[in-house]
């Protein structure tokens, strides 16, 4: 849709090598007849870069033309093409400048036997009144007639490239398998963040995925796709983008879901035209995550009344009235949909979109949800020294009661979802049945819970976590609805298939369930750690990285085909339970899980603008990081502070580590 260069004396430049980088493409093409490298990219200011090398190794003259997409560049000034795409059904055109480093490709180029020529075109896109045309064509021209060589504004896009990785924390440690798949995971919120600047979405965030779910016809109005805001997946971006240095980009989706809420004041799904429904979410707890990070006070005060008023609308909208439980009346609004608990009372009938075999739930997952974000919100008054921290509290405590009582059965020791009307329990162990965990509200009397995750029959799949227990009679590897794919192949159906949303809060569940239990469950953790980890490859190759949305939980085969998908959590746990680095109000926790690492390092982290380095290594084993010493080690702006022989726990005030003078031994 952009351009082209065309040629004529190839038609195909299959097959050609070509190579991904997180910065750039490179495209490398030869024959008997010509050889083309090209190497292309698309800037932080939405130009699109192309550096081509032609040679002609023919007899015959190598003829070249730029092509550019319809009727959309009419208009020429000087060497640089304008023009605009309109899109009826948006509130906006896309308004765009076309540069090129040789005018002469705008007619033809001429290239004789043997010889050779470098071409650099750059397109500006904006938005049509807003970007104005001369700073479109200074942008592109910026590429153009900026007297770079090819390879010097490749390095510069490299150099520009790396400074979200310069201001992300960083993990090395024996395992070739973790150390990729956290750089893969910074990878995946940069390719994700966006900035529009624009209608509802002015400030930055992160998309769920770049990829069209229904259509790929450009500018389709139809169809869903995951290029905007989506409320489910905001709460899971900032759990691991709270640890980036920069906590605007955190702090954005929140300010725009503020700025632009649903219908009673609901964090909902936005485009930048559109106000679009709520998902079930945790934004509230994870936005109290970031201010833990960052300890910004002035975006808690700022924000204190829409997070208030979430509370409030999840009980207008959920609440049940006669306790703290949040029903769900459509079964996609929790982001789980057809979770066989929905059909447990009508014996999971052939045809679920039969609106008669449906029964509406108190579910386990959005009233965990509720749980967290109220308890967020009461955490919040206390820094913005609101009055009202006592009774959201009171609050919290009174959900947390009723998901104990009502929600847990002693019997089978494991949480289920309710009859909406009358707390009959359906008997489905869906896997929001660990949410509590992650909630950390239950003790040793709901410990049988997690030995479900761990048995072979239910939860322990070859591809772990399945969305349902293997025992379920509704369970579906790959997602079909008892025989029948009513979603079609690669649809959504959380009735067996495995999800990383999911396997992120399960992994989560399981570590706190660990560190609370003796450490018991460390081993088990790193196994399922590491099987999460091997999702982000493609057939388990780390030379192929690429993350989807849902996969056969028996075989690990990928079901959906939207690759760099951005809805989970990975950093986090990273940092909380291997690194074993979590920030409280007002101490730092060290509380490492052992899963077998022989040596780790965490460098750069940092919170409130304090430096961490956590280090382990264990004895007489070599290392490929530099300067590691032997033990579990924590430093505070290059000091050391903490020093242990093996890993282990110890709660340390923030207050007292802003004015240690010694190190602590354990």
């Amino acid at each position: 849709m952009l351009y082209s260069v065309e040629n004529s004396l190839i038609r195909s430049f299959e097959p050609c090598r070509t190579e991904w980088y997180p910065s750039y493409l490179l495209m490398a093409y030869e024959n008997h007849r010509l050889s083309l490298v090209e190497k292309k990219f698309i800037s932080w200011n939405d130009c699109a870069v192309s550096c081509q090398t032609w040679t002609n190794h023919s007899s015959e003259e190598l003829v070249l033309k730029l092509s550019t997409y319809g009727d959309a560049f009419q208009t020429r000034s000087g060497h640089v093409l304008q023009g605009e795409y309109q899109i009826p059904h948006y509130s906006f055109d896309v308004a765009g400048a076309i540069a090129v480093s040789d005018p002469a490709l705008y007619e033809e180029v001429r290239l004789q036997p043997g010889q050779s020529g470098t071409y650099i075109i750059a397109a500006s896109f904006g938005i049509s009144g807003q970007d104005d045309i001369p700073l479109l064509q200074a942008r592109a021209t910026a590429y153009t007639d900026g007297g770079w060589t090819a390879d010097q504004i490749i390095e510069k896009q490299n150099e520009e490239y790396q400074e979200w990785f310069d201001n992300a924390p960083v993990f090395t440690s024996s395992d070739a398998l973790l150390n990729k798949t956290w750089i893969y995971r910074w990878f995946l919120l940069r390719h994700n963040l966006s900035d529009p600047q624009y209608g509802n979405l002015t400030y930055p965030l992160f998309y769920e995925g770049r990829s069209h779910k229904k259509s790929k016809e450009p500018f389709s109005k139809g169809g869903w796709e995951f290029s905007k805001l989506i409320n489910l997946s905001v709460p899971l971006h900032l759990m691991d983008a709270r640890w980036h240095h920069e906590g605007r980009y955190s702090e954005g989706p929140l300010r725009n879901m503020a700025e632009s809420p649903g219908e009673g004041g609901q964090f909902s799904c936005l485009t930048v035209d559109t106000v679009m429904h709520a998902f079930a979410n945790f934004t509230c707890w994870a936005a109290y995550q970031l201010y833990l990070i960052h300890r910004n006070r002035d975006m808690v005060v700022e924000m204190l009344p829409a997070f208030k008023n979430q509370i409030s609308e999840a009980i207008r909208v959920n609440g049940s009235g006669n306790d703290h439980l949040m029903i769900e009346y459509k079964h996609t609004r929790t982001g789980k949909e057809y979770q066989p608990s929905y059909w447990y009372f009508h014996n999971y009938p052939k045809n679920p979109k039969d609106k008669e075999t449906y029964t509406h739930l108190k579910r386990v997952d959005r009233t965990v949800y509720h749980y967290l974000n109220t308890l967020a919100v009461a955490n919040m008054c206390e820094i913005a020294d609101d009055p009202e921290a006592t009774i959201y509290h009171q609050m919290a405590d009174g959900i947390k009661q009723d998901i104990l009582e009502k929600m847990w059965d002693e019997e089978t020791e494991f949480f289920y979802d309710l009859h909406y009307q009358t707390d009959q329990k359906a008997f489905v162990k869906n896997i929001v049945g660990f949410y509590p965990a992650w909630a950390k509200i239950i003790d040793d009397s709901y410990k049988g819970m997690i030995e479900h995750l761990m048995n072979e029959r239910e939860f322990n799949s070859k591809c772990p976590f399945p969305s349902v227990s293997m025992d379920c009679p509704a369970y579906s590897k790959d997602g079909g609805w008892m025989g029948h794919f009513v979603k079609g192949r690669n649809g959504c159906v959380w009735d067996g298939p495995t999800w990383p949303y999911t396997n992120s809060i399960a992994l989560d569940a399981l570590a706190k369930e660990s560190k609370r239990s003796g450490y018991q469950y460390d081993s088990f953790f790193g196994h399922s750690l590491r099987e999460y980890a091997f999702l982000h490859f493609m057939k388990r190759d780390l030379n192929q990285p690429g993350l989807v949305e849902h996969y056969n939980s028996a075989t690990g085969e990928p079901l959906s085909d939207e690759q760099e998908y951005n809805h989970s959590f990975f950093i986090d746990l990273m940092i909380t339970h291997v690194a074993g680095f979590t920030v409280e109000a007002d101490r730092i926790i060290l509380d490492p899980l052992d899963i077998g690492l022989d040596f780790f390092a965490l460098d750069r982290v940092k919170v409130a603008g304090t430096e961490y380095r956590i280090t382990y290594k264990k004895p007489n084993v070599p290392s490929t990081v530099s300067d590691l010493e032997e033990g579990y080690r924590l430093y505070v702006d290059g000091k050391l502070v903490f020093y242990n022989q093996t890993l282990g726990r110890i709660e340390i005030p923030i207050q007292e580590l802003e004015t240690k003078k010694g190190v602590i031994l354990s």
